[in-house]
């Protein structure tokens, strides 16, 4: 990043905040600020556990109690445990809090509409685009990557759904038993490791990295789920497990990849790795890759 860079970024939020409204108290001219607005629209019909609300906004829990508080307080919402865990509580709207949440769409809808109003057709499908692009970047920005144990819920909940996908896009369907499967020691310090990709707290990706003594770090399990994708989450996997096995001391990265994943096997050229032969008896292998690369100097 160069100071360009920020102050273009910091030149936009001042943009969008004037435009938005969002300076005022009394945000699209109700009687409450947008932090309250947003916890109304992020609520929905099905109510919305406090924990996961306060993770897909991005706040500390006092100022969201606050919110919900003042919510309340307005007959706009009700906070109530769940039977089975007293500990999880759930945010539920109320008729009130569904009126007020239309009232708030058609509003926004309003709001939307005069922005776009004053552009001709080719401005509007260029500002639309822009923010198309804009919205997706901002969402690659929220994604972590946390190292995590192979047997957390995260990263079985990943693996699930990455054989379920296995399981029909390969021709021959997958069996995770007739699999070259590292088994969890594998992927745990100082054998290996593994990455969960969460965004808004939800997981969205995982990738494991071995490290075997004496021989090559290699790469398994990589896979993103599908509203994740086109954010560049394979290619940051492949950076992040590339910068561990360096520190990890390896110089040589491999991995092996099914003929039907396509997308991936293209990423994996993209990205240094060059095709060589088998290394290992995977059944469900017909590519295998490695890359070399530069191992950090100590200290």
């Amino acid at each position: 990043m160069d100071a360009a860079q920020i102050d273009q970024v910091r030149r936009f939020n001042r943009t969008v905040t004037e435009h938005v409204g969002v300076l005022h108290d009394r945000y699209l001219g109700r009687d409450r600020p947008v932090g309250e607005a947003r916890i109304l629209w992020e609520v929905g019909e099905q109510g919305q556990d406090v924990r996961r609300l306060r993770e897909r906004l991005g706040l500390d829990s006092g100022y969201v109690s606050r919110l919900l508080r003042s919510l309340e307080t307005d007959g706009l919402v009700t906070v109530e445990p769940l039977p089975r865990d007293r500990r999880v509580r759930t945010v539920r709207l109320t008729d009130a809090g569904r009126a007020e949440r239309a009232v708030l769409d058609g509003r926004s809808d309003e709001l939307a509409g005069s922005l776009l109003e004053p552009l001709n057709a080719v401005q509007r499908s260029r500002l639309v685009a822009a923010m198309a692009e804009v919205d997706r970047l901002l969402t690659a920005a929220t994604v972590t990557l946390d190292a995590v144990d192979p047997d957390h819920p995260d990263a079985e909940d990943c693996m699930r759904s990455y054989f379920a996908e296995l399981r029909e896009r390969f021709d021959t369907g997958f069996d995770p038993a007739r699999s070259l499967l590292p088994d969890a020691g594998e992927l745990r310090s100082p054998h290996g490791l593994f990455l969960v990709a969460r965004l808004h707290g939800e997981p969205v990706g995982c990738a494991g990295l071995k490290l075997p003594p004496g021989a090559p770090a290699e790469i398994k399990r990589m896979w993103v789920a599908p509203r994740a994708r086109r954010l560049g989450l394979g290619r940051r996997f492949l950076a992040e497990l590339e910068l561990r096995a360096a520190r990890n001391g390896r110089d040589l990265l491999r991995l092996d990849t099914n003929k039907a994943l396509n997308a991936a096997i293209s990423l994996y050229h993209s990205c240094g790795f060059e095709e060589v032969a088998a290394f290992n008896d995977e059944p469900y292998a017909h590519h295998w890759f490695e890359k070399r690369i530069i191992t950090p100097p100590p200290g």
